[in-house]
């Protein structure tokens, strides 16, 4: 297994140099005792403990603090423990396919759908931790840093904070930044990285890859199509749940931004979803590491036209994110349900199809709208999985 240290890295590509990543780079391990000391001693750290050990005593939750001091201690002890806690009590077992499809001593760029703001991320690393393999740094919006204790917990769990807001000219200096920031942790310090397929999480179960990630991607690179991706090593990343984490939450985002020309998130919107997705019951959860890219790159290369070529190479990691979702019975009810057909009925029973238009029922009563509307998106979220996977 590979120890990760987070010291200062030993080598800067020519790509980086003309970069300062101090923004948005994860601590130090230098930088990991004093950090730990003030998460230690910060009463929404003990709020935290006091919710996944009810056992234990405000000193313990000190203690354990002041134990950690590595980023990737902080990952592979605390962040470890927390997430199998929180699992056990809120999911129906955990498994994962495709690991031989990694080597141990590469770094990837895991380019992944995105279902939870935290939980997504952070499952992959117990994986990678269980399976002996190294973990990750993770690119995580600024949006969601608020005050001393998230930024030292961001930062202690190998998080990269990306500034989502600005004008064009500070969103392309963003995205440079950014670009080459990613590509020197994987080509220079030999770490890999998780990365959403698009900005923010898929609101009605339609994963997608951004074509704008991908140019991103392509603008710290200095050589061809070919060499610039082949470089970054991209793996596609499957998360599948068998239930949504925040379906509720994301279905009356998504009832709001059909009425209104721009939807404002309320300030504390993003944590509150950081939670629910937490204590929400989630049922199965899959995560399947999709085939290197590389291996598609000669043919995307074989297109002249650059914008073909990123809309090819999307559309590849789309399939396989696809393919490799996990389907339950929820989601061919959904189907049927959507779509007034029976065609999926031998994947499920007539009591699950009576558990789950219960279950949508109870999501959607409470909220803001017209009911049928807000039903029918419901369903919808759990639905579009089979879609794109048959398609």
């Amino acid at each position: 297994m590979k120890l990760y240290k987070s010291q200062v890295p030993q080598k800067i590509s020519d790509f980086a140099k003309d970069f300062n990543f101090e923004t948005l780079r994860p601590y130090y391990d230098s930088e990991s005792p004093a950090a730990m000391e003030r998460i230690a001693h910060n009463e929404s750290y003990h709020k935290a403990m006091a919710y996944l050990w009810p056992e234990l005593s405000k000193e313990n939750f000190i203690e354990k603090a002041l134990h950690i001091k590595s980023p990737f201690e902080f990952q592979t002890q605390f962040m470890r423990d927390a997430i199998w806690r929180i699992l056990a009590g809120t999911a129906n077992g955990l498994t994962w396919s495709g690991i031989e499809h990694l080597d141990r001593n590469k770094a990837y760029l895991y380019v992944a759908n995105h279902r939870d703001i935290l939980l997504d991320s952070a499952i992959l690393q117990i994986i990678l931790d269980k399976e002996e393999f190294e973990t990750s740094e993770i690119t995580f919006g600024s949006n969601l840093i608020n005050g001393e204790f998230i930024t030292d917990f961001v930062k202690m769990n190998r998080m990269v904070s990306i500034k989502r807001e600005g004008n064009s000219k500070e969103l392309y200096d963003i995205s440079q930044q950014l670009s080459a920031y990613i590509r020197h942790t994987i080509i220079d310090k030999n770490v890999s990285v998780w990365i959403a397929q698009r900005n923010g999480r898929t609101k009605d179960g339609n994963d997608t890859t951004q074509t704008g990630l991908l140019k991103m991607l392509n603008m710290s690179g200095k050589k061809n199509f070919l060499e610039n991706f082949s470089e970054l090593n991209i793996i596609p990343l499957s998360i599948s749940y068998e239930y949504e984490p925040c379906d509720f939450l994301k279905v009356q985002e998504s009832y709001l931004s059909s009425l209104l020309t721009k939807y404002v998130k309320a300030p504390d919107e993003d944590i509150n979803s950081v939670i629910t997705g937490i204590k929400q019951p989630k049922g199965k959860i899959h995560v399947a590491f999709g085939k290197p890219i590389n291996t598609n790159l000669n043919e995307i290369n074989a297109v002249s036209n650059e914008n073909e070529k990123i809309k090819l190479l999307a559309s590849i990691i789309d399939k396989q994110i696809h393919q490799n979702y996990k389907l339950n019975p929820v989601n061919y009810i959904a189907y049927d349900i959507i779509n007034q057909t029976n065609v999926f009925d031998s994947k499920y029973t007539e009591q699950e199809k009576e558990k789950f238009i219960s279950y949508v029922n109870k999501q959607t009563n409470e909220l803001k709208g017209e009911q049928e509307v807000l039903r029918n998106l419901f369903i919808t979220l759990y639905a579009n999985p089979v879609a794109n996977k048959l398609s």
